[in-house]
């Protein structure tokens, strides 16, 4: 193989590697939307059918948004490592992403659950841990939403 030859084919297969490394540091979520983010922290978070637990968690989602020590925006707060259903990057089917895309137009909009003023911090229902600075203050959509002291 002639030198011109070569060099240009080991460039053009670094250039491809170093596309496809990029690709893994793109975060998974920089195409979509707020809304598109919300809903599927909420469709994936909470029971599908409940508007309550879409609600509750879509307030928390909102709550990190303006706390320090979050990310200052929806799909930062819902793209954290660790914090959100690892399965969100998965179709969302069904009639729950009707209702998810209703809840998330009204959080839009402004609305919060009432009772999560402050709260940033939920898991799922039925899990007890033994730390004493949680504050248990909603159960909703299959999650114990909760305030740390």
């Amino acid at each position: 193989m002639p030198g011109p030859l070569k060099v240009l084919l080991a460039l053009a297969a670094l250039s491809t590697m170093l596309s496809i490394a990029g690709c893994a540091t793109v975060p998974w979520y920089t195409h979509l939307s707020p809304k598109e983010c919300l809903e599927r922290a909420m469709y994936f978070e909470s029971n599908r059918s409940s508007e309550e637990g879409m609600l509750a968690v879509g307030t928390v989602v909102m709550n990190r948004v303006g706390a320090p020590g979050y990310p200052a925006t929806i799909c930062g707060v819902v793209g954290q490592p660790g914090q959100f259903a690892p399965t969100m990057r998965q179709p969302m089917r069904g009639p729950g992403l009707a209702l998810a895309s209703e809840v998330a137009d009204r959080i839009l909009a402004g609305a919060r659950h009432p009772a999560l003023p402050y709260t940033t911090h939920f898991h799922t229902a039925g899990l007890t841990f033994p730390y004493h600075n949680m504050h248990y203050v909603l159960e909703a959509g299959g999650n114990a939403f909760y305030e740390i002291y």
